[in-house]
């Protein structure tokens, strides 16, 4: 199992779509790397040599933000949205969908679980 960037990838995938377990990359980046590297992109994981996963984790490391710098720099990102007070900001700050969405019917997922709100009583004589 090869490591890269701190993940496990696996043994058995094709080299383009075993990259792509690495937050940060998709299928185009990891065809862009492989290109690089001059590795095929249906050559397995497992049937990479020292030199070829070398040469991945040093075009990885000096041309791409991924993991951990990567997920500080998109937090930092929202709350830098969030200490201005713009529109987007406010949407995250409310758990509300940030990008235009409707939220009448839909947004659950970015709303939460339902809460209930209970009717008034009516006034008995």
């Amino acid at each position: 199992m090869a490591r890269i960037a701190g993940v496990d990838i696996p043994d058995n995938k094709r080299g383009e779509i075993g990259l792509t377990y690495i937050f940060g990359i998709g299928k185009t980046s990891a065809q862009n790397i492989l290109t690089k590297a001059g590795i095929d992109f249906s050559k397995k994981v497992g049937e990479w040599n020292d030199d070829e996963s070398t040469a991945i984790r040093n075009i990885i490391a000096e041309e791409l933000k991924v993991e951990g710098v990567l997920k500080s720099e998109i937090q930092l990102n929202i709350k830098r949205l969030m200490d201005i007070g713009c529109y987007r900001g406010l949407r995250h700050r409310k758990g509300l969908p940030v990008r235009g969405q409707k939220t009448k019917n839909n947004a659950r997922t970015r709303k939460g679980k339902r809460k209930t709100v209970a009717n008034k009583k009516k006034a008995t004589k």
